[in-house]
C-alpha cells in the first residue's frame, strides 16, 4: 500500500511551473530532478577537503518557485552539511531571489541570481557579512559544475571555497 504524502509535503510541491510564469522560470528550471555530486572544499590554507553529496530539486509554492536540498556526504552516512536553497523569480528585479539556509551549519545567505552568458551567477552576502558569489557552469542536460566564493571587500579577490561537481541521476 504506498504511503501518502502528509498534506504540508502534498501543498508544498508543484508537478511543474505555474503557467502564468513559465516562460521566466527556465534559468533554473533545468535543475528540476536528483543529481549525484563530487565536493572539494578549498580551505585558507591551501589544502583541501573531498566528499560526495546529493542535490535534489523540485517546483515548490504552486509552480512559482523552485526549492532544493544539498546534502553531504550521501545518505545514510552524518550529515555534515544539509540545506535548502529557495528560488524566486522576481520581474521587478529581472533576476531571482536565492534564500539559502544550512541549520546544521548556522549558515544563511541572500543572494540575486541571474543568467550571465552560458552561466547562472548568484551575487550576495552571507551571514558573516560575506559577499558571496555562487556559479553554474559547465551546464548540460545532465551535469554542472558549481563554484561557491567569498570576499570581504569589493576590493578583495573572490577567493573559491567551495566546488560540486554535478551528475544527472533522475528528472
Amino acid at each position: 500500500m504506498p504511503i501518502a504524502m502528509p498534506p504540508f509535503l502534498a501543498a508544498l510541491g508543484s508537478e511543474g511551473p505555474s503557467a502564468d510564469m513559465a516562460k521566466d522560470m527556465g534559468l533554473y528550471g533545468w535543475l528540476v530532478g536528483s543529481w549525484d555530486m563530487d565536493t572539494v572544499h578549498h580551505l585558507d590554507d591551501g589544502t583541501i577537503q573531498k566528499w560526495d553529496g546529493e542535490c535534489h530539486f523540485g517546483w515548490v509554492l504552486e509552480g512559482r518557485a523552485i526549492q532544493d536540498l544539498w546534502i553531504r556526504p550521501r545518505r545514510p552516512a552524518p550529515s555534515i552539511m544539509y540545506g535548502t536553497t529557495l528560488r524566486v523569480f522576481d520581474p521587478g528585479v529581472g533576476g531571482w531571489h536565492i534564500i539559502w539556509s544550512d541549520p546544521l551549519n548556522q549558515d544563511y545567505s541572500r543572494q540575486i541570481g541571474r543568467a550571465e552568458g552560458k552561466d547562472i551567477v548568484q551575487i550576495g552576502e552571507d551571514s558573516r557579512g560575506l559577499q558571496t558569489r555562487w556559479r553554474f557552469t559547465g551546464i548540460t542536460a545532465d551535469s554542472f559544475h558549481w563554484f561557491g566564493e567569498e570576499r570581504a571587500a569589493e576590493s578583495d579577490p573572490w577567493r573559491i571555497t567551495y566546488e560540486h561537481f554535478a551528475r544527472r541521476i533522475n528528472s
